[in-house]
């Protein structure tokens, strides 16, 4: 009898041990599948897109950032802003980015051409003008494309790699006298702005050239140079300068600020949702103006 009962004793333990392990296996897997969803919401949560955008968008940029993360939690990694060649430049060597904002068209395009981008993603994100400023210290108040070609003033443009000094030297080709050759002879909106001399013209031995558009504006500041050519945007940028002219709109391409998905983006869906954000949403608009840039036509 005490045998039978020790057997029973021993089963009924088996038992509770089975159901114990079976409650802790339910348990283990509610825990895993709470972990998993757990996982899943903080992976969204700490998506972090790598921008790079053209040197003048700074300080714009930073502002839409930060609303867009309190929106919605996405985060920025550091964003990049340099000359959109340089940029070009930096993709080439291999560097990361999830999206790309450049300050004119001829450098998206060969951001396309190279395959840095998405062609089905890209756009026209913003519209600028090109602008002659003078550092506040200045006398100057008011000048001209002809001023400029008098050869009576000191001038700073960006280097090559600069959309802003493209821009302005498409404006010096068609002064008179020509303050820029350009080396294929072209002028105006039919000219690129990258290859040419200022040798043999007005301005032969009187241009700094900037390898960024905060350089260009700092030299006006300081009166290392009379005149300086910018975009509208840098003046409310930087500051420290003011506008003391317009250049006519048909002396230079279209100043464009074409936006678009890079091709390796591991967070293409997300990237193009921010693009398109900044782009419509009203909040983000009224920055983008704030700071000198227009949205572009839809």
């Amino acid at each position: 009898m005490k045998g039978k009962f020790t057997k029973i004793v021993a089963a009924a333990a088996s038992c509770a041990l089975v159901a114990a392990v079976g409650l802790s296996g339910c348990a283990g897997g509610a825990s895993s599948s709470s972990s998993s969803a757990s996982s899943s919401a903080a992976s969204e949560s700490s998506v972090e897109l790598q921008v790079f955008a053209a040197n003048s968008l700074e300080k714009a940029m930073n502002e839409v950032q930060s609303l867009y993360t309190e929106q919605t939690g996405v985060q920025f990694a550091d964003t990049q802003y340099e000359a959109s060649g340089t940029l070009n430049e930096m993709l080439a060597g291999g560097a990361y980015a999830d999206a790309l904002i450049t300050a004119s068209k001829a450098t998206m395009d060969t951001a396309e051409s190279s395959g840095y981008i998405d062609p089905a993603s890209r756009f026209n994100m913003f519209t600028n003008d090109l602008v002659i400023v003078a550092g506040l210290n200045s006398d100057i108040e008011t000048a001209t494309l002809e001023d400029i070609a008098s050869g009576n003033y000191t001038l700073a443009v960006g280097d090559a790699n600069v959309p802003a000094g493209n821009y302005a030297k498409q404006s010096l080709t068609t002064t008179n006298p020509q303050c820029w050759i350009s080396a294929d002879g072209t002028v105006g909106a039919d000219c690129s702005g990258k290859e040419g001399t200022f040798d043999g013209t007005p301005l032969e031995g009187k241009v700094t050239e900037g390898s960024s558009v905060g350089n260009v504006c700092q030299y006006a500041n300081s009166g290392d140079v009379d005149l300086a050519m910018v975009y509208s945007s840098d003046v409310f940028r930087f500051g420290n300068v003011k506008n003391v002219g317009v250049t006519p709109a048909d002396s230079h391409k279209n100043i464009v600020y074409p936006a678009a998905v890079c091709a390796n983006s591991e967070y293409a869906d997300e990237t193009k949702a921010f693009l398109d954000w900044a782009f419509t949403s009203e909040d983000a608009i009224k920055i983008w103006q704030e700071w000198g840039f227009e949205i572009a036509a839809k």
